[in-house]
């Protein structure tokens, strides 16, 4: 297998959102980059295909808030650049009882970042969201700013500006062998590369490409349900009635969401935050047992909290979470070989911070002053990482 002669000042590897901005801020900047996709563009095996995502300033930790700043003015600026719309703002309510912790502690950041944001108490949640049912008394948290982000579009106005920018994106290439010498080799199914840089954005197959380069991150696979509810009354969810998207706190013990109606004409969306292990080449495998408590779950939910929608899911497809013990990103170098780059872990929250964290990939791979604080996110936090997984 002859390697190209192009050596390419940064590969990318995996073609998901986070590998897409990350190849996207690379040719902004005039770097020779290239992204691989193992498999063919468009499709659903991994973790950010789909029409929809929920875009929110609302977090616990202030360091997302503060990088959900900068990602908004991003988003903007790639509307603006593609000329066509992304994402359509419809406020995110947040919905738990008065003394859920979590609920505090996302008020507490919203005011210490000076995010716009409303406390609807019982009464007032009532009448500003006639759709939604309090079971117990519930109380609303109302970020301003959230709303929906359309995700499969996003995908191909990024892969669109990579190439226009210069970038070269090729999919269908699945990466078999990576030599990190002073110029890292990436071997595909059909050729080689040379590259002064690598970025691993390869989602549940991460760790399929570091064990070789002497790496194991403490990662878990989930295959996640994403289902959709029929409305009793057609077009009573969508934004137009002032249905917003939606997270339930500490009212099942994962939290569930949900985005107004859109993608499948009189369905809404409403999903559990949550799965069940699976290895992401056997992700379409018949469900298993606990996939039907899952769902189980979220009938309970729409039975008591959206009585206006049917209590079986219409629709059901599957996406992949890669989740993290503390539900925190991993963007860092290779402890042993500073050219190559990781992006994983982004445990079911990463697409809307994707425009920030591919700036981060971008800046690591070129040795640039990152933009933001990476403790939070640096692979030396596992402490069960001892040298044997090294």
């Amino acid at each position: 297998m002859a390697a190209q002669k192009v050596l390419y000042d940064a590969i990318v590897i995996g073609a998901g959102i986070q590998g897409c901005f990350t190849a996207y801020h690379l040719a902004k900047h005039k770097k020779r980059v290239l992204l691989l996709e193992q498999f063919f563009l468009p499709h659903s095996r991994g973790s950010s295909h789909g029409q929809s995502r929920i875009i929110r300033r609302a977090y616990p930790e202030d360091f997302y808030t503060q990088m959900m700043h900068e990602c908004y003015q991003i988003w903007a600026q790639l509307e603006q650049e593609a000329g066509t719309q992304l994402h359509r703002q419809t406020g995110l309510l947040m919905l738990g009882m008065k003394e859920n912790p979590e609920l505090k502690t996302i008020q507490a950041t919203l005011s210490r970042q000076g995010v716009e944001h409303q406390y609807l108490p019982s009464e007032d949640l009532k009448q500003r969201f006639p759709n939604i049912r309090l079971a117990g008394g519930e109380v609303g948290l109302l970020d301003e700013s959230g709303g929906v982000l359309y995700a499969d579009k996003t995908l191909r106005v990024l892969q669109d500006a990579i190439r226009q920018l210069g970038g070269t994106v090729c999919d269908g290439e699945k990466v078999i062998e990576i030599k990190p010498v002073l110029s890292v080799m990436v071997g595909t199914t059909s050729q080689s590369y040379q590259t002064k840089s690598l970025i691993i954005t390869a989602g549940p197959w991460t760790n399929r490409l570091l064990r070789p380069l002497g790496l194991e991150l403490p990662l878990q696979t989930l295959l996640v349900n994403v289902c959709y509810w029929r409305e009793k009354v057609p077009g009573s969810h969508g934004v137009s009635q002032g249905f917003p998207c939606f997270l339930g706190l500490g009212l099942a013990p994962h939290h569930i969401y949900g985005l107004p109606s859109r993608e499948y004409p009189g369905l809404v969306k409403v999903c559990y935050h949550h799965g069940n292990n699976a290895d992401p080449e056997e992700r379409d495998c018949p469900t298993a047992f606990s996939d039907i408590q899952d769902v189980q779950i979220l009938s309970h939910f729409v039975r008591g909290h959206l009585p206006d929608l049917e209590p079986e899911p219409a629709i059901m497809e599957r996406c992949m979470y890669t989740n993290t013990p503390d539900g925190h990103f991993i963007l860092d170098r290779h402890p042993k070989h500073a050219n190559i780059v990781i992006g994983a872990g982004f445990s079911g929250h990463g697409f809307k911070l994707a425009p920030v964290v591919g700036k981060i990939l971008y800046e690591l791979s070129m040795n640039l002053t990152p933009s933001y604080d990476l403790t939070p996110f640096r692979i030396s936090r596992f402490s069960g990482l001892g040298k044997a997984h090294l």
